[in-house]
């Protein structure tokens, strides 16, 4: 649901995740979890630096819990980094910077505040309690929950803690439904994670991705129970979208060598968007240069997913002709 990498400030917009949680007798009862995944809290450079904010705010207005991610392995490093004479030590004075004002943001809440530590499988155990102790001194978290997604170590931890400050009440959503994120603007963020992925200097934060067409295949007629025994074709999925960027020489670099760099792009998201719809995919890329889009905000404000569908909606219903 949300795309991945290991580029800083990946996410924009807060994404929402259902988590169903079973019951078991005797322990605890059936449990559903709306995460909200925010951006990355840091200090706003720029207009969409300032909506990205605006999205942790609004997220932190409604609340029962607050969870603050903290990446274990890339404290350890900075601090590491830090040390007098360390050759990075700007960067362990930017992460100062950013971890004050994410506890200026915290210290404001009246709610339950875990700090979960991730990826400690990458970091020695004997460092994890210097750094524990470190951030408890500027903040009463209610829990510290270390965990390792990837070998699934305290994830069940974390899910039971989560479940008992949760005040009782019905299903926020249905037991099926996972987020509230619709498919186009899903695939939008694939296609940018792979320009994420794929390029490197300033072109990833100068790009915005928009769907501008996006084509479901028809439902398909039911057949004869003879042609039902030949190997189905899955349907096939049309979308067409703008790569945005600021300026004509990064619009050259999203396009490469006789195209090659978008077509890279374009492989690479197709088969992640096919993964996702469990359709063939026809994808159709294009670059548009929109100059200083990063310190526009009606322009920011119109890549808002929710926007987005409003004005799909109203253009929608200019098309329905009326009955009469």
């Amino acid at each position: 649901m949300a795309i991945v990498t290991a580029k800083p400030q990946t996410t924009r917009n807060r994404i929402l995740g259902v988590v169903e949680v079973p019951g078991r007798k005797g322990e605890r009862p059936p449990a559903q979890i709306v995460f909200v995944d925010t951006p990355g809290v840091h200090k706003p450079a720029s207009q969409l630096d300032r909506r990205m904010l605006q999205e942790v705010h609004e997220a932190l207005q409604t609340r029962d819990l607050v969870l603050v991610l903290v990446d274990a392995s890339r404290r350890v490093q900075l601090e590491a980094a830090g040390e007098p004479g360390g050759a990075h030590q700007h960067k362990s004075q930017t992460w100062a910077s950013e971890e004050e004002f994410l506890f200026g943001l915290i210290r404001e809440l009246d709610c339950p505040v875990f700090l979960v530590l991730t990826k400690i499988d990458l970091v020695a155990k004997d460092l994890l309690l210097p750094l524990i102790e470190t951030l408890t001194k500027q903040y009463n978290f209610a829990q510290v929950i270390p965990i390792s997604a990837r070998k699934r170590d305290g994830l069940d931890t974390l899910v039971r803690k989560i479940v008992e400050v949760l005040p009782q009440g019905e299903r926020y959503y249905p037991p099926d439904q996972y987020t509230d994120q619709p498919m186009r603007f899903m695939v939008a963020e694939l296609i940018r994670e792979r320009i994420l992925v794929d390029t490197g200097e300033e072109v990833p934060y100068a790009s915005a991705v928009v769907i501008e067409r996006y084509e479901e295949p028809p439902t398909r007629p039911e057949t004869s129970q003879k042609k039902r025994r030949e190997p189905a074709r899955l349907p096939l999925t049309r979308i067409a979208a703008a790569i945005y960027c600021e300026r004509e020489g990064q619009k050259a670099i999203l396009i490469g060598k006789g195209g090659a760099k978008l077509k890279e792009i374009g492989t690479g998201a197709r088969k992640q968007i096919e993964s996702l719809l469990g359709t063939r995919v026809y994808l159709e890329l294009h670059v548009i240069v929109e100059p200083g889009w990063r310190e526009s905000r009606p322009f920011i404000e119109s890549l808002d997913w929710r926007n987005q569908l409003e004005k799909l909606a109203e253009k929608q219903g200019r098309e329905v002709p009326d009955d009469e």
